[in-house]
């Protein structure tokens, strides 16, 4: 157990929300899969940012499935929570939900799972706080971004 103290995932919860414009559009009118990855990015590093209280940088996206388009008009919304911690590291779990704006009607269409590491001031790796498991739903989130993490490891 780390020195630090543990907080909970819905601590650093983020929620990112922007409306995709034509200049977000790929050739087939929807929005491209390169600014969907970018604002993934984003948020699984503001949550991360959040519960370190530290600048991170991204070390790898483990996976990254894209189940629908997001659709020009629509609202992109990103939810990002730490899903797994190690000494210096975190694992951000990305949902992205398209929603129409008028009839509020929402898909997921991304699920996303990102790893960073926490940086001091002087850009060396430091130490994160570990995740207090407050639900059900944290402990297998903890559970599958623990086996993910070894799957990682074994990669290596």
């Amino acid at each position: 157990m780390s020195e630090l103290s543990a907080k909970p995932p819905s601590r650093s919860r983020t929620i990112l929300s922007q409306l995709m414009q034509p200049e977000h559009s790929n050739s087939r009118g929807n929005v491209h899969g390169g600014w969907v990855m970018k604002l993934v990015d984003e948020a699984g590093a503001l949550a991360c940012m959040r519960h370190a209280q530290n600048r991170v940088v991204t070390v790898a996206v483990d996976s990254m499935t894209f189940k629908h388009s997001i659709a020009i008009g629509d609202l992109m919304i990103l939810e990002a929570v730490v899903s797994y911690v190690g000494r210096t590291s975190l694992e951000a779990e990305v949902l992205v939900y398209s929603e129409n704006p008028v009839s509020g009607e929402r898909m997921l269409t991304n699920t996303a799972y990102l790893v960073y590491v926490a940086l001091d001031e002087d850009g060396k790796p430091v130490e994160v706080p570990d995740l207090l498991l407050e639900t059900e739903e944290d402990n297998q989130r903890y559970q599958a971004g623990q086996a993910r993490q070894k799957a990682r490891l074994a990669r290596l």
